[in-house]
């Protein structure tokens, strides 16, 4: 199978080394798709995300768009062929058109219970809230999400 992963922090890298490894032969990650590096530390110079930094030791392409509504980066993403796309804290929305790329679809993996904490930094507001316990969600993905 043909995946494409996307993601962006600690939380999205620890699932993509996950992914690596545990999947068998059959399987291969094509592409991974990241925020654009941010300016961060004193010096305010670029950091690339946790998760480009994984897929560079790996040898896995790296694509950064800014947003996936540009014709040209759709293009790319559909040229890849992929059969799953796999989202883990990507940070951007995806267009319908990018949702029915994968022959199989899209898979969102959400670091809480849905809908409790649906939305950025679940963690940090399940631990702010004092809540006993938590989870993860795993969703075929649509339209706004």
């Amino acid at each position: 199978m043909r995946i494409i992963f996307a993601g962006t922090p600690d939380f999205a890298a620890t699932n993509l080394q996950t992914l690596l490894e545990n999947m068998r032969n059959e399987h291969e990650i094509i592409a991974v798709y990241t925020q654009p590096d941010r300016p961060a530390g004193r010096g305010r110079k670029l950091k690339p995300s946790a998760v480009k930094e994984l897929a560079l030791k790996h040898g896995i392409p790296v694509f950064q768009p800014i947003n996936l509504k540009d014709a040209q980066d759709q293009q790319i993403l559909n040229d890849l062929k992929a059969d799953l796309m796999i989202v883990v804290a990507y940070g951007l929305l995806l267009p319908q058109v990018v949702l029915d790329m994968p022959r199989l679809g899209c898979i969102n993996v959400h670091a809480s219970l849905l809908p409790r904490w649906r939305g950025a930094a679940p963690i940090q507001r399940a631990l702010l809230a004092g809540d006993a316990a938590t989870g993860v969600t795993l969703m075929q993905m649509d339209a706004g999400l």
